[in-house]
């Protein structure tokens, strides 16, 4: 990754924005989208002359108006349930565990603590690369579910999932708590913060993999620049039902820029918009991004490197020989 990262070269390409409004106060972000008859891509616009004459087209134009609007519906399912890999990339990302902070504190809550006077084991095993639930935990998490959030939430019929690991054992299912009706708030007080961030964790998951998709309707806007010297499109998306977005979403790495959450105003076929401000930006691609340890561990489970017993020490062991530095949580090499 590093000698990826010194041999990039950046290529330099520019994007024109056009904030919009509707007559009524309400504002739209639109992006030049075609030129000329033709379509813009990424590197269409490669330097700021091309960028200033695409911009000048806009600011000059003498109408701009709604051509077509296109809406769909679009479900996002909920992640599986936890495997090694993903438990130890979900704490790095949303609590900052280290990939063995995380295996120190599962062990801990798979040992167990100490419930009504005898030692009770709060998750399942915890290395394992599986991500099927028994029947037990499957009619758990649905009643859960129906009783605490309402049916809507509850799909018809439970979600079964498969490894995507080329070498997966599925001997052991996923990473899940041993008793689903046992939430985060009835063990706070026997747990300390680590651990009860981590079962919380572990317990969101799993409710939110039996449950309902979440919706999003998706609203696309094209719009006609002076009777066709230009065309701009306007995207956005509204959540139309929370689905099992309402307990957990899984976190992101590297995020990109998405332009696609903002909320349009309503509007019509033949409307004219009025302009607000035009700009010409200016972006470079960037190299690949240094491995955090989230990042670092999805890769090695990819490449087949380690198992789930051992990704924690693999990365533990080149950290104490100081081959890789953590630096922004990001991992750097040593010269050597």
């Amino acid at each position: 990754r590093e000698a990826e990262i010194e041999t990039f070269v950046p290529v330099e390409y520019w994007d024109v924005i056009a904030t919009l409004n509707d007559g009524k106060s309400q504002q739209v972000a639109a992006r030049l989208t075609y030129l000329d008859g033709k379509k813009l891509t990424k590197f269409s616009l490669g330097n700021e002359e091309q960028a200033t004459a695409a911009k000048s087209v806009v600011e000059n134009a003498r109408t701009l108006r709604v051509l077509e609007i296109e809406q769909k519906q679009r479900r996002q399912n909920p992640a599986p349930p936890f495997t090694t890999s993903t438990m130890q990339q979900e704490a790095s990302r949303k609590l900052g565990f280290s990939a063995a902070h995380t295996m120190r504190v599962a062990q801990k809550l798979y040992e167990g603590m100490e419930i009504g006077g005898e030692t009770v084991g709060l998750i399942t095993y915890m290395r394992t690369d599986g991500v099927q639930l028994s029947k037990e935990a499957l009619d758990g998490a649905r009643d859960l579910i129906a009783s605490d959030y309402g049916t809507a939430y509850l799909p018809e019929n439970p979600r079964f999932y498969k490894s995507k690991a080329k070498n997966a054992q599925e001997a052991h299912e996923a990473v899940r708590p041993t008793l689903l009706s046992r939430k985060p708030a009835e063990v706070e007080h026997i747990l300390d913060r680590d651990q009860l961030r981590l079962y919380q964790l572990i317990w969101k998951r799993t409710i939110a993999c039996q449950m309902a998709a979440a919706v999003f309707d998706q609203v696309g806007v094209d719009i006609d620049v002076d009777a066709g010297a230009a065309q701009m499109r306007a995207t956005g998306s509204v959540l139309a039902f929370d689905g099992f977005i309402k307990v957990y979403q899984e976190g992101r790495d590297d995020s990109s820029d998405d332009d696609g959450d903002q909320r349009l105003p309503r509007l019509e076929k033949g409307q004219e918009l009025n302009r607000e401000k035009i700009v010409a930006d200016q972006h470079f691609t960037a190299p690949p991004p240094r491995y955090t340890e989230a990042t670092l561990v999805k890769k090695m489970e990819e490449l087949g490197i380690g198992r789930p017993s051992t990704y924690a020490s693999i990365i533990s062991v080149l950290q104490d020989r100081e081959y890789v530095r953590l630096d922004q949580k990001r991992f750097i090499p040593a010269e050597r």
